[in-house]
């Protein structure tokens, strides 16, 4: 038994070893074994996985293409470790297109799709040994052949600046192709940098070493691409704006910098700064298409040709998207808003500028402190350039207005501009030249002297606008004075009535509608009375009116424009004269705010009045009430217009001058509305005298102001009553609030003008037709407007809100002047091609557009603005002209050895692929071919890529194994 059992065991355990020889026993394969498992194992997840999981599981994108992306996965082998990667494309497209831009470099040199590529994770990321980058292309290529897959496999050899590869491919179950790519980093032969010559370089690959490739005919395909640039900008050519701290006396904004010229010389910014040209130049890449060329003499007719024999042009710009830390507008706005910020620490100007002042010093040590000379230059930019007005409305944007700064051309908008580039917000020197203006009577420069005052502009703007008004009033009764005493005319008064009714500069306002002038004065060809005082008799019939004495009756009438057209007295049988009046006096914000918090003061008894001044279309409206010496308010050109009125009509009531002074309030009694601007209808008046009426209610109220007023108002013609506005103190108070502004209340208005004013500089540049600029534009204007309101407050503090929100408004204003910078270079250059430009900057638009949140300080590490643009056949001869010829001192930097020349230029970078095709039925592989192979392939393929100083060759082999 023992035997026998001991038999049993035995065939046991032979059975058992049989049973296990049938498995692959992996804790037995050998490593080399163990790592093609590995990568197989990896392939076929990707494969099962697809491009779709692919992505979700964290596959990453190039950034050279926006439909290529790879996997990869670490591996190890003996005490090395491996990164395999998986390139893949998402979206599957038909054919393939040799010269597209997003393809990879190993796509272009070996015109595949997907691929692997297995690299050591070291420094050089290299296999440098050729025993191990074989074998392990081996590994590759059998785990790819287990999986039944057809990715191409790559490995990088030799130094990693050749960039060289080995690699390989299954077709199938009968061709594969093999890959080897190298480079030469100097001294190529001469014949390589000619066609001739690698069109025989590739011929050599399949022909017979012993044949004179020049003599023969060897057919193949060819393709070229060629790569010029624009040459690069000189040393000179630097802009100023980056040495803005080097600044030398002899050179200040606003003046002559020298005869050095600049880009942007005719741009609107260049009176203030020179900006750097963001778009540097320009890439040109010509295509020749695929041809068939039979021959070495062939080729050198294609290098002879000239660029303009391609089929396709292609333009790429080279534009800086990202300078940080540029000079311009937005830099110097951004140092007057830490100005503003630290005015608050100070009660009054002295103190700001103090150099005791700390917070003065911070400022100054970020800011170019100007010399004496600079700041006598700069006032003399300011002031001594003539009386000619400038053209106010010049570079204003739609909504200029919404922002309450001063106009761009105005005064104080060239204060604030000149502060900015000198940091030197002191007020004082600027208000002491506007004084000696005012004490010599001297026109005020940059401001107007006429109309009305503009409250839509700063404070600061509104003072010197009435301050210019002022001066020009004093010059007026300065020269009347002179005048006066040189007259041998007996009677100053006649010589004052005929220089207002001659030139109305004295504040007289001349209705201009409805009026006859057939009146009782002479007119003079202006239309104006030349006096006052003249006398005119009226006789009337005793048919007429029965309660009117019979005889005639002698009267004064002094200060008449002419008739109210045929509206007649109620009292009298007199036409309706109207008077001169003065114009309603000239007030700026502030003062209109005194007014009305006076009016709130006194409750609602002068609303009526007020209203009443504003019903009347023949005069200006205003609201407005002054205090007399016994404290008592009253409407001031009501008591003005009823004694010019009285003056022109003697013989008039109150109720007369209500129905020529606020039509709405004479009611006629037979029902018919009165005529234009409430004057009757003629055929009316002539029949039925004394117009038949009342007054409104209001004016016929107990004990209203308005009569009261009348009967104590004395008949004085305009020219010899009290101007309503007094030049001389309205002079000195004026400089007086310019000398004691508080330092946060003066950079209130400066940092408003500021903005609005280099807006308003920018928006002069002539950028086309690009409508994406315009827009950036309008956004601009509509974002100012909003972060600035709170300004027009005046409570704000040092450490509010609006000043981190003023900086956020600065990075804005950078982000726009470098697009409009952009936009005006690109204009510039294809004046005579607008769609280059406007598809060039379209483009760049969108590219720059998310960057738009961040400062200059937050770099950017994105990929760079890429464009390619193919031009039109009438366009080349622009992009052409562009290339000019190089100078003498440019032409010795390199030796033409290259053909292909345009306008003087070799191409920096030649690219060309040949290749070769065989028809297998009857060709080579023939014989072993399955009929389902009975086609033509590529059997062999160059990639050619280099200068004069380099070459990189690549080249694919199929073979039938």
């Amino acid at each position: 038994m023992a035997s026998t059992s001991k038999v049993d065991s035995s065939v046991d355990d032979e059975a058992e070893e049989e049973e296990f020889e049938r498995f692959d026993d992996f804790t037995l394969a050998s490593s080399w074994e163990r790592f093609i498992s590995e990568i197989e194992a990896i392939c076929r997840q990707w494969l099962a996985d697809g491009s779709k999981n692919l992505l979700e599981k964290g596959a990453i994108q190039l950034d050279s293409s926006k439909n290529l992306y790879k996997a990869k996965s670490e591996l190890k082998y003996f005490m090395k470790s491996y990164c395999m990667e998986y390139y893949f494309e998402i979206k599957k497209s038909g054919e393939f297109t040799v010269w597209d831009c997003t393809l990879h470099d190993l796509q272009l040199c070996f015109g595949v799709k997907e691929f692997l590529v297995i690299a050591p994770q070291s420094a050089s990321g290299v296999v440098l040994d050729a025993p191990e980058a074989s074998k392990l292309l081996s590994a590759v290529a059998i785990a790819l052949s287990n999986c039944s897959s057809l990715w191409p496999a790559f490995v990088p050899v030799h130094d990693p600046s050749r960039d060289a590869f080995i690699g390989i491919q299954n077709m199938g179950t009968i061709f594969t192709r093999r890959f080897e790519a190298d480079r030469i980093c100097s001294q190529v032969p001469v014949k390589l940098m000619h066609l001739e010559g690698l069109y025989e370089l590739f011929v050599s690959k399949f022909a017979y070493s012993t044949l004179d490739f020049s003599m023969h005919v060897f057919k193949v395909r060819f393709t070229m691409k060629l790569t010029y640039k624009t040459l690069p900008y000189d040393d000179d050519d630097d802009t100023r704006g980056e040495d803005v701290e080097n600044t030398e006396p002899t050179d200040f904004p606003g003046g002559e910098s020298g005869n050095r010229t600049q880009w942007d010389d005719d741009c609107p910014w260049s009176e203030w700064y020179s900006a750097e040209d963001l778009v540097k130049g320009f890439g040109l890449v010509v295509i020749w298409s695929e041809k068939k060329v039979e021959g070495s003499f062939e080729m050198a007719e294609i290098e002879n040709s000239s660029p303009h024999e391609a089929e396709k042009w292609i333009l790429f710009p080279n534009i800086d998207s990202w300078k940080g830390n540029r000079i311009g507008f937005a830099s110097q706005l951004l140092l007057l808003i830490d100005a503003f910020k630290m005015s608050f620490e100070a009660q009054f100007m002295e103190d700001f500028v103090s150099v005791e002042n700390p917070g003065s010093d911070n400022l100054k040590s970020s800011m170019v402190i100007p010399s004496p000379t600079i700041i006598d230059r700069v006032l003399k930019d300011l002031f001594h350039e003539g009386v000619q007005l400038p053209d106010f409305a010049k570079g204003q944007h739609r909504s200029s207005r919404s922002i309450k700064g001063a106009p761009l051309e105005s005064l104080f908008a060239q204060f604030c501009l000149h502060s900015l580039w000198f940091g030197n917000c002191n007020i004082r020197e600027f208000v002491r030249e506007i004084r000696w203006y005012w004490e010599e009577s001297q026109p005020l420069p940059k401001m107007p002297v006429n109309g009305s005052i503009d409250l839509s502009t700063c404070l600061i703007n509104q003072k010197l606008q009435m301050l210019a008004i002022c001066i020009e009033k004093m010059r007026e009764l300065n020269e009347e004075f002179q005048d006066c005493i040189g007259s041998n005319d007996p009677s100053p008064a006649d010589i004052k009535e005929d220089g207002q009714a001659v030139d109305g500069s004295n504040n007289l306002r001349i209705p201009d509608e409805n009026f006859d002038r057939n009146c009782d004065s002479q007119l003079t060809a202006d239309g104006l009375r030349e006096s006052g005082n003249a006398v005119q008799r009226y006789t009337m019939k005793p048919q007429d009116v029965a309660s009117v004495d019979k005889k005639p009756s002698d009267f004064v009438r002094r200060g008449s424009v002419g008739k109210v057209g045929s509206m007649m007295l109620l009292k009298s049988y007199q036409s309706m004269h109207a008077p001169f009046t003065q114009d309603a006096p000239l007030m700026t914000e502030d003062m209109h705010e005194e007014r009305l918090h006076a009016v709130e003061a006194f409750g609602n008894s002068f609303l009526g009045p007020i209203e009443l001044t504003m019903d009347r279309q023949l005069r200006w409206s205003f609201k407005g009430i002054l205090s007399n010496s016994n404290g008592k308010f009253v409407t001031c050109l009501a008591v003005y217009d009823m004694s010019a009125f009285k003056a022109a009509n003697p013989d008039a009531v109150f109720e007369d001058f209500i129905r020529w002074h606020s039509p709405g309030d004479w009611l006629n009694d037979d029902g018919k509305e009165n005529g234009p601007s409430g004057i009757p209808a003629v055929e009316d008046l002539k029949e039925n005298w004394p117009p038949r009426g009342r007054l409104s209610q209001r004016m016929s109220e107990h004990g209203n102001l308005w009569r009261k007023i009348w009967n104590e108002a004395p008949a004085v013609q305009a020219s010899e009553q009290k101007p309503l506005l007094d030049p001389n103190r309205e002079g000195e108070k004026i400089l007086h609030y310019l000398e004691t502004l508080r330092p946060n209340d003066l950079l209130e208005q400066m940092v408003c003008t500021a903005f609005r004013a280099s807006a308003d500089t920018l928006n002069q540049t002539n950028f086309g037709a690009l409508k994406q600029m315009a827009m950036k534009m309008d956004q601009l204007y509509i974002t100012m407007s909003s972060v600035l309101k709170p300004l027009q407050a005046n409570n704000l503090s040092g450490d509010s809100e609006t000043i981190e929100d003023l900086r956020r408004l600065c990075v804005v204003f950078e982000h726009v002047e470098k697009l409009l910078t952009v936009a005006a270079s690109l204009h510039r250059k294809f004046l005579q091609a607008p769609r280059i430009s406007e598809a060039i900057f379209s483009d760049f638009y969108d590219f720059y557009l998310p960057k738009m949140g961040r400062g200059s300080g937050q770099e950017d590490v994105q990929m760079e603005f890429d464009m390619k643009l193919q031009l039109r056949n009438h366009e080349r001869q622009l992009v052409s002209n562009m290339f000019m010829p190089p100078t003498a001192n440019q032409s010795w930097r390199k030796v033409l050895s290259m053909g292909n020349l345009l306008n003087g230029h070799e191409p920096i970078l030649r690219e060309i692929i040949f290749s070769s095709s065989d028809h297998v039925n009857g060709g080579h592989y023939a014989p072993s071919t399955p009929r389902a192979y009975q086609q033509e392939i590529e059997t062999y393929r160059m990639y050619i890529c280099g200068t004069s100083n380099d070459l990189r060759v690549a080249l694919s082999v199929t073979s039938c194994d």
